[in-house]
Order: structure tokens, then sequence, then C-alpha cells
């Protein structure tokens, strides 16, 4: 019977043989293959069965041979390890079934393929979308390989890596791994790696993205990358598919999981990787909350602004911050004032306020910051809408009268909000977050004051928590 049966044996141990793979290689006149891989079949063999060893890089002539045996009437089969059908020998025999146009038939029976043996090992990290990725351009060009990493990382797939690594290969994984991170995956994505998987010399590690050291692989070794839900658990590496999701807690998972994509894209597209994580945490929430990526050039923030405060809020120093109009407090996550001990307050609509402008001719949101003042001189002062209030601020601050915790100075509009800005720049001492120009808002100051308050979240790129 002129057969074909294209067989994967799984990862390299007996145990992982399908029953159809052994049933084939029972019924088998000839198999063809690698030797190393005959060990695991000699045992089921018809004692006349031959087997015909082609050596390593060789597929086209073991294609071939199996072809020209089999038109010979034959029932050939040809192994090789995994799923012959991925990377393997399955694609190639059916290419050279067409070049002939033999009338040889051709069975496929898939094997287990290393990264689901991978996965099995390392716990459950292949439960969402998947995609597989081999490092080798030996059949691909790197340009092409690259495009797809960069597709991978982006599309928040976890990933699996084949041919990771080689003698003449050494530096592709390094530039994986600098593509992940560029592309939106967090440097704590946990990240599994198994060498000779099913194998006696088998080794199971678990790691995260930054922490990956390509030094530590070699080509016999898969990788799977986590997505933005995976997580490491007890040495298990798992990724959800979404089962297991109390309901009360799910609406808050999905604005948080939302939010971290979308910090993670900001990065990505960031003109500047390489920024004070800092300033970076507070350009990310004003990108967010704008979409303007001009940030980038009008956000400033004094060396070390958003750490030095939230090191204050955590240590009882500031407790208050007082903001110019209602807009901004509203802005400010409740979760978290309520979590770090910390009061949001506006004196706009206090009576005292009104018939202080009044009196004195100024506007209310001056003599609400003067009011502020007199109860919470060293709060933090947060201005996304008035300019004469931060101005004011500012003459407070001359007078001795005011000695702020921090300033955040983002009013918007056309009269005196440059200038406002500029007065409050010279206050060296002062830890300051401006966002220069015309540009500014409520918004813009309420999210710059959640930047402080969650930092800790900063270096895991994982925010969104109070939400």
């Amino acid at each position: 019977m002129k057969k074909i049966i294209v067989a994967g044996l799984g990862p390299g141990s007996e145990a992982d043989i399908t029953p159809a793979v052994l049933q084939a290689v029972k019924e088998a006149d000839v198999v063809v293959g690698y030797k190393y891989y005959f060990r695991f079949v000699k045992p089921y063999l018809k004692p006349e069965t031959e087997c015909i060893d082609t050596g390593m890089k060789r597929e086209r002539d073991r294609a071939q041979q199996a072809f020209d045996m089999a038109e010979q009437g034959m029932t050939v089969c040809v192994i090789s390890s995994g799923d012959a059908g991925i990377y393997g020998m399955t694609p190639l025999i059916y290419e050279m079934k067409r070049e002939r146009e033999s009338d040889v038939e051709i069975v496929s029976l898939p094997g287990i393929s290393a990264f689901q043996k991978a996965a099995s090992l390392l716990g459950a990290p292949i439960g969402h979308d998947l995609c597989v990725i081999s490092l080798s351009d030996l059949m691909t060009p790197w340009a092409k390989i690259e495009k797809r990493i960069i597709a991978a990382a982006e599309a928040d797939f976890v990933t699996a890596v084949y041919n990771p690594k080689s003698q003449g290969r050494y530096w592709e994984l390094y530039r994986l791994k600098e593509l992940f991170l560029q592309h939106g995956r967090s440097a704590d994505t946990p990240v599994g790696y198994v060498r000779q998987a099913g194998r006696p010399e088998q080794e199971v590690k678990l790691t995260t993205l930054s922490q990956l050291d390509p030094e530590d692989i070699d080509m016999f070794t898969v990788l799977i990358i986590g997505n933005s839900q995976s997580y490491q658990w007890q040495e298990h590496f798992i990724t959800p598919r979404g089962y297991y999701r109390e309901a009360s807690e799910e609406g808050s998972k999905l604005g948080q999981n939302i939010m971290i994509q979308s910090f993670r894209t900001i990065e990505s597209e960031l003109k500047h990787k390489d920024l004070p994580l800092d300033h970076k945490w507070a350009l990310l929430h004003a990108i967010h909350t704008t979409a303007d990526f001009q940030m980038e050039d009008i956000l400033y923030t004094d060396p070390g602004a958003v750490e030095s405060l939230y090191h204050k809020v955590v240590s009882g120093e500031l407790r208050t911050i007082v903001s110019d109009v209602t807009m901004v407090t509203s802005g400010i996550r409740k979760g978290a004032l309520e979590r770090l001990g910390v009061k949001a307050l506006c004196y706009l609509s206090y009576p005292r306020v009104k018939e202080m402008a009044e009196t004195l001719g100024i506007t209310r949101t001056q003599a609400g910051i003067r009011l502020a003042v007199e109860e919470h001189p060293d709060a933090l002062f947060a201005f996304g809408n008035a300019p004469t209030a931060l101005m004011e601020l500012c003459e407070l601050i001359r007078k001795g009268k005011a000695h702020p915790a921090g300033v955040i100075a983002a009013p918007v509009g056309f009269v005196h909000v440059c200038e406002s800005k500029h007065m409050v720049k010279p206050f060296t001492d002062i830890p300051k977050i401006i966002v220069e120009g015309r540009k500014g808002g409520s918004n813009l100051a309420a999210t710059l004051c959640n930047a402080i308050l969650c930092f800790n979240d900063a270096e895991a790129l994982k925010p969104g928590r109070d939400i």
C-alpha cells in the first residue's frame, strides 16, 4: 500500500507518544527519521521493519527516501519529535507530494509539541490566546521574524519561543527580550523555560522578563512568555482564561487591566525611553488622561518630585491635598485617599471664600487658596484651572505664610497661565510638577495627584489599583 505516515513522537518521553502513533509504527514497513528517535519506537516495530537514519539537517533527503520507498508499495512512517506539523516534516512531505505529482497517500498524526509539554511542566501558562515563534532565520529572514515578535508583544499573546539559540545564533533572544519590553510587556511578566522537556536531562525554570538571562538558554530549550494577565503562584506559571473571576471584583479588575494595557501602549510609543521612573510615571498618567503625546515636551517635574511626595504621604508628613477647583478633587481616586489617610480639599464653595473675594476684590479661587493656607500651609497644592490661584500661592510662599509639601501647576487657558507657571518654578526647595505653556486642566492636575499616591505601582507598571 502506497502510504506515508508522518508521525510526531512528542517531546522526548515514551510516555508522551500517542496510541495512534504507536499503532502507526507497528504497521510500518519502513521507519525513516533521525537515529536518536528510533529508541522510542523500536520496541513496537515488526521484526522485519527497516529503520533508515538520514542524519540531522537532511530533511529533504528524508522526504525523498520516504517517497521512493512508498511508491514501491510500502507503508513508510516518517518520525520526528514533537508534532510533525509544527516546524516538522509534514509540510515538506505535502509539498514534495505536489512536486512529484505522487499518488502516495499521506497520513498526518499529531504529537505533543514541545511547548505543550513545557507548559504542563510550568503549570498553566497557555490558558489564553497564544502564538509560537521560531528565532531560527535559516528559513525566514530576521526582518520578518522581528515583525512577528513585535506583533506578538503588542497583541498581548502568550508567546512560545522555539530555536531561541544555537552555536551560531547568540544575539536573537537578547533582541526578542528588548522588543517585548519596548512594545508593551512589563518587566515582571512571567517567563518559563524548559530544557530537554520530557527527557532525563529535563530542567524547568521560572523567572520574569526583566530577569531572563539569555545565557542560560540553549538550543534544546523552549521558552514561554506570559501575557498581561499571567502571574506566578507557588512556583507555578498561570495565565487565566477568565472563568475564575469573582463577580464583585470583575469590573474593577477589568478596569485596571484596560488601564495597564493603555500604559504599556503609551510607554511603547514614547519618543524617549530612558526616563527617570518617577518622571515617566507622571508622564504616563498625563498622556493617558489627555491622549496628548506633546506631554513628553511640556510636562516638567523636579528631579525626584513624584517619589519624594509619595514618601511624604507614606511617612504621614503629607496628609492634605488642596485644589483650586472641585473638579480636581473629584478626579483624585477616593480609594487611594482612604488607603493612605489623605484628605483632598477645595475651599471654593466655602461661605468665607465668597465673602473674602467680594470684600477684597479678588477671584474666589484666590480667596480659596488664602483660606487654605491659613489652615493647611504645608499641603500639596494642585492647580488645574485658575492661574490667579497659583499666583496667589506664589505670593504667600514669598511672604513666608505658605510652606507647601509640593505644587502641581497645571492651570489651563490664555491669560496669566504661562506667567503663573514661571512664577512657581524658582522655588527650588519645593517639589514641583508643571504642565508648561497654555495646556493643563483639572483632569491633568487630578491624574498627577494619582500618580503620586500610587507611585509604589510604578516599577511594575501596574496602574489603577484604586479604580
